[in-house]
């Protein structure tokens, strides 16, 4: 089965079970409802957003979603012409509003027994899903024709330097503090705040959340080394095997998209602060490195991002072909008359 039926299926069952939930709690159902009342958020939405006190589906959660599962089903079933965009776009906006990064702080606060809305949790994993499948679907659609390259192709120069500082970001911009926030060192924020983190999260929780991050950011030195295009040789049965784009594309492209949302998001609630009086410039200065964490966010999705890009580019279908096109020489060797040697006989001119 070809990746591209496999990647139609999920999005098939993907929108066939939000439409069905939509309708059940159009119907009046509440299995899995994660409508919050906007009215009264409370300090900790994550905790528990007030679902149970919405007795009225809104529209953009019953009638409006419904919607729009239908129109991804048609463009889906029907459409050729514009399958690739919309699917992206889908991807896009499903993955932001998973926020994946959410997740990432959420799940393990619960597991430590912070209090957590788990419905809200697992309809954010529905939707990161949804997000992968669909720009799983697109990368399948508009992917031109022809075979990836199997030998290892180097990664542009550019890539290289956006890798390095998608790697160094989350060591000095959250490792560093973090690490001397859990060490009791208020690095860039009041007293205050380092005390109600200390209360909020315990010992072992925040040093997963500092170690964890710079870790993974390792990972995006994957995109521009080889063992990101071929499996390393001591890997039992890959070895030496080319490593699907999809595999490095995705969680990538995932990755970069939350980062670069949560970013934005979150200058755009602390500017809304500003505005409404909320925080003053003499908190600012106090609680800097907070502020900065948000630069720190955003930048490092751009550099993913960008990243990801070059690792696209590198791994294009139909790209060493092309190359030996402009070149004059041929995929297997040289073209007749172009490319090649040629030795002249003695005596001649």
């Amino acid at each position: 089965m070809s990746l591209r039926r496999v990647f139609t299926a999920a999005c098939v069952v993907f929108v066939a079970g939000e439409m069905a939930l939509r309708l059940f709690w159009i119907a009046g159902g509440r299995w899995g409802y994660t409508v919050c009342d906007r009215t009264d958020l409370g300090d900790h939405p994550a905790r528990g957003c007030g679902a149970d006190q919405v007795a009225t589906v809104p529209f953009v959660a019953g009638w409006g979603a419904l919607g729009l599962c239908v129109a991804l089903a048609v463009v889906i079933a029907y459409t050729d012409r514009w399958k690739a965009a919309v699917t992206w776009i889908a991807a896009v906006i499903l993955l932001i509003l998973a926020f994946p990064l959410h997740l990432l702080f959420e799940i393990p606060a619960g597991i430590a027994g912070q209090p957590t809305d788990w419905r809200d949790l697992g309809g954010r994993v529905a939707l990161l899903a949804g997000g992968i499948a669909f720009a799983g679907l697109a990368h399948a659609v508009g992917s031109p024709r022809g075979s990836a390259p199997t030998e290892y192709q180097p990664a542009p120069e550019w890539a290289r330097r956006w890798a390095y500082v998608a790697v160094a970001l989350p060591i000095v911009g959250w490792a560093v503090p973090h690490g001397l926030w859990v060490l009791g060192v208020p690095f860039g924020i009041s007293e205050q705040q380092l005390h109600s983190a200390d209360g909020d999260l315990s010992t072992a929780t925040g040093v997963a959340l500092t170690v964890v991050p710079p870790l993974a950011a390792l990972l995006v030195l994957g995109l521009v080394q080889r063992w990101g295009q071929q499996y390393p040789p001591w890997l039992p049965g890959l070895g030496g095997r080319r490593v699907p784009r999809l595999l490095a594309v995705l969680p990538a492209g995932t990755v970069a998209i939350t980062l670069v949302a949560y970013g934005v998001l979150s200058f755009g609630a602390f500017a809304g602060q500003v505005l409404d009086g909320e925080q003053s410039w003499a908190q600012i200065r106090e609680g800097w490195a907070t502020v900065a964490t948000l630069l720190v966010f955003l930048s490092w999705g751009v550099a993913v991002g960008v990243t990801t890009a070059g690792y696209i580019v590198a791994t294009q279908p139909g790209r060493r072909a092309a190359e030996c096109r402009r070149s004059g020489v041929s995929a297997t060797g040289p073209r007749a008359g172009r490319g090649r040697r040629v030795i002249a006989k003695p005596g001649g001119p």
